[in-house]
């Protein structure tokens, strides 16, 4: 039943074949059935369309046929059809959960739109589902890696092999990208993850102070040193070390660093005995470290040093399919820190973010998405990340509109999980117009499908 969109249920043969013409005119796949019962065998908490039925029908009715459609999966909508108008038995029926209620002779425009909008309520909360399932089966303990796109996969693909070995990792992405987490989920899902992960900004500590930081000191080392102190190398001891923006580090430092990789041993400053040390050491950069070395402004020896293993961390705006899951992570994450309701997005919110060049990355989506629990939709209005767009492309209003069509398109096939069906609802669509997009744009269903 993965293909129909609506349940049809009535013991009139004559409205069966009517509602049935009206609705595959309007690419709306129907299913019909005589009696309640064998329409309910055909409905599983994992259909994805709508049900409607007759109120008046022999054996079971349509009230009874809604509570047990409903206990099934209260999300799925029932419109209640009858032809007596009894004010009372809609009542009973809105307060037993139908979606609506319609009156025979009825309106076909306006059965039409009742169907298209409970289609899109069900797919909304069939989305919010599958994300959530995604979500928790990636919940296991410490920082996940979200994203289904290519480039996130690759990434994947490279780290995986070797969280159990304890090589050297560079990870070099722009600022916002993701660097942390990505060295977390190492840490976290390595041999080493029962002892520290210890990180440190080289950007961030004063030049005069970072080499303390990272090989600690005794007392009366130099002026203020009034008691020994453990320095991250030491304190990371057969865990990871994280050493972010490692291109800010001193060239001074860089040597004493290479020694501590080359030896593992590190020597506290003001003291004459080294301490034998067992680190991973992951390091992440938003510049190109070769070049840098090339221009004698980093250690090659270094740099090749760390250069074990390199991850190309992709920005935002290069896994763009990845930022309605993305989206919705950081939304219940904050709506959990808030104590508010988590609301899913619709399919052309999802495409206007898509469509934003996001110079901040992952960082600028989570925090949007703070500010879209705290505000509710209107977040998105006040800073619409579309019209903060990269100006700087100067596309024509033709490449606009395509671009903001493919975006709109990705976005409901990856919510559908490529389902050509629910995406033809969710866009509002015929099948063949779905078809000759998805072509125009080099889309595949396989590509969004689990």
């Amino acid at each position: 039943m993965t293909d129909v969109s609506v349940i049809f249920v009535d013991d009139d043969p004559h409205i069966r074949q009517a509602i049935a013409q009206t609705l595959n005119l309007e690419d709306m796949p129907v299913a019909c059935f005589e009696d309640a019962p064998s329409g309910l065998e055909k409905i599983t908490s994992e259909y994805d369309g709508v049900v409607l039925c007759d109120y008046n029908m022999p054996g079971m009715d349509g009230i009874e046929m809604l509570d047990r459609v409903r206990a099934v999966d209260e999300t799925i909508p029932v419109i209640i059809l009858t032809g007596q108008g009894d004010i009372s038995t809609a009542v009973t029926a809105m307060q037993r959960g139908a979606y609506d209620f319609i009156e025979k002779p009825f309106d076909e425009d306006e059965l039409l739109e009742l169907l298209r909008h409970a289609l899109e309520k069900r797919n909304l909360a069939l989305e919010n589902r599958r994300l959530k399932a995604q979500l928790k089966q990636l919940a296991r303990p410490g920082p996940r890696i979200l994203g289904n796109s290519p480039s996130m996969q690759k990434v994947v693909a490279t780290i995986d092999p070797i969280l159990d070995i304890s090589a050297n990792i560079l990870l070099q992405g722009e600022t916002g990208s993701g660097k942390d987490a990505i060295a977390r989920y190492i840490h976290e899902n390595s041999p080493r993850s029962s002892h520290n992960f210890v990180a440190i900004n080289c950007g961030a500590v004063p030049e005069h102070l970072i080499e303390s930081e990272l090989f600690g000191h005794e007392a009366g080392a130099f002026t203020g040193a009034d008691k020994r102190r453990i320095g991250k190398i030491e304190y990371a001891h057969k865990g990871t070390l994280f050493l972010d923006e490692l291109e800010s580090m001193p060239m001074a430092l860089q040597v004493k660093l290479l020694r501590v990789l080359e030896e593992q041993r590190v020597e506290r400053l003001g003291s004459n005995q080294v301490q034998e040390v067992d680190v991973r050491i992951i390091a992440a950069t938003k510049a190109d470290l070769k070049t840098l070395s090339d221009e004698f402004e980093f250690r090659a020896d270094l740099y090749y040093r760390l250069n074990v293993v390199k991850v190309d961390i992709p920005p935002l705006r290069e896994r763009k399919e990845d930022i309605p899951l993305l989206f919705h992570h950081f939304v219940l994450i904050a709506a959990a820190r808030y104590d508010r309701e988590s609301i899913p997005l619709d399919a052309s919110q999802a495409a206007r973010l898509m469509q934003h060049s996001w110079p901040g990355n992952v960082r600028e989506l989570r925090n949007l998405a703070e500010r879209y629990v705290l505000l509710g939709p209107a977040a998105l209005k006040e800073d619409d990340p579309s019209a903060t767009a990269n100006v700087a492309a100067r596309q024509t209003l033709s490449e606009m509109m395509d671009g903001f069509e493919r975006s709109a398109i990705i976005s409901a096939l990856n919510a559908c999980q490529g389902s050509i069906k629910d995406t033809m609802v969710q866009l509002g669509i015929a099948r063949k117009t779905l078809y000759d997009k998805m072509r125009k744009h080099g889309l595949d269903k396989s590509q969004f499908k689990d």
